[in-house]
């Protein structure tokens, strides 16, 4: 393919960036807009870690995750990626049958967690190694490649999707939350969630308690800082941190991991998931140019990033 093909990507969180990332390397002419630079991006806030998604459409969500399982193995390789593959301890709400979803059947070193491996007050759990991304390292890595590739970042409000669809053929709509007011998609929520970051007094593995309350303990050891949470406060707006949060989430992590106990709080950030019922990748025309949708993935955003953005550049060569 030569690089006449020429698109508009309007988005540099983890969504944005890995599309761009696609269509460059497909041989596309990528311009990137947006709003805020990527580390001012709710993506830059996550812990984060790939792992299965229950979003809908259930069969395509499984299979973005499982393309996204493929790319983070392979950039695991280069610790300059910020990405690594982590021993990982998930414990909670398992199913009550010992049946694991089908979504779980793909997560890499999978079993049953011995009685000792799992702490006090959590009736049993699984080890995995996951893949685990450093994210302020991670975007930098998505950016890099995409400045190798000639593509810089333009920072610009986008106020109609029709701009971008003006200056180019193509124009993939990456905005997250943005989609509500750009499009007027009323079934776009925002979700407000809060991490404590510490430093790392030592810590290696990833702990993800699965539970279906608005509150759960979390932490992602990364080389110099533990990400801990974690919260879930549906149609909240106001990003200012919560201190009683703050002091929540410190003692669920601590009670779990005593090293945790003297390590110094570096800052309380923020974020707004993008929550909607079904991710939406899908394509439509926009006056004379093709609009390609990519946005709503929740929580998720980094677990389906690879598979929806493959997907998004398929439906952009179409």
């Amino acid at each position: 393919m030569t690089r006449t093909e020429q698109a508009v990507v309007v988005g540099a969180g983890v969504i944005g960036l890995t599309t761009a990332v696609c269509l460059v390397e497909a041989g596309w002419d990528v311009q990137v807009w947006s709003a805020e630079p990527p580390h001012s991006t709710t993506s830059v806030v996550a812990g984060a870690m790939w792992g299965p998604s229950f979003q809908q459409p259930m069969a395509k969500t499984m299979s973005w995750t499982n393309r996204s399982l493929e790319d983070f193995v392979a950039l695991a390789r280069d610790p300059a990626t910020g990405v690594r593959m982590a021993p990982a301890l998930t414990v909670g709400d398992l199913p009550a049958t010992g049946e694991l979803p089908p979504q779980a059947r793909s997560i890499p070193d999978l079993r049953p967690a011995a009685p000792d491996e799992v702490p006090a007050g959590f009736g049993g759990g699984f080890r995995a190694t996951m893949p685990l991304m450093d994210m302020p390292r991670y975007l930098d890595h998505l950016v890099g490649r995409l400045a190798g590739a000639g593509v810089e970042i333009q920072e610009r409000e986008v106020r109609s999707l029709a701009e971008a669809a003006d200056a180019a053929p193509v124009a993939v709509n990456c905005t997250g939350l943005g989609s509500r007011e750009l499009l007027g998609d009323t079934e776009l929520e925002p979700v407000f969630g809060q991490h404590v970051v510490l430093t790392n007094p030592g810590l290696d593995m990833l702990f993800m308690e699965l539970a279906t309350t608005a509150e759960w303990t979390s932490y992602a050891p990364h080389p110099t800082r533990v990400v801990c949470g974690g919260i879930r406060l549906p149609g909240r707006t106001d990003r200012t941190p919560d201190p009683e949060v703050t002091e929540r989430i410190l003692t669920r992590v601590r009670a779990v991991e005593p090293r945790l106990l003297d390590a110094e709080v570096v800052e309380v950030v923020t974020g707004l998931r993008p929550e909607r019922p079904a991710v939406r990748v899908e394509a439509e025309r926009l006056g004379n140019a093709r609009l390609v949708h990519n946005y709503g993935h929740a929580g998720n955003g980094v677990s389906l990033s690879w598979g929806c953005a493959r997907e998004a550049t398929a439906l952009a060569v179409q």
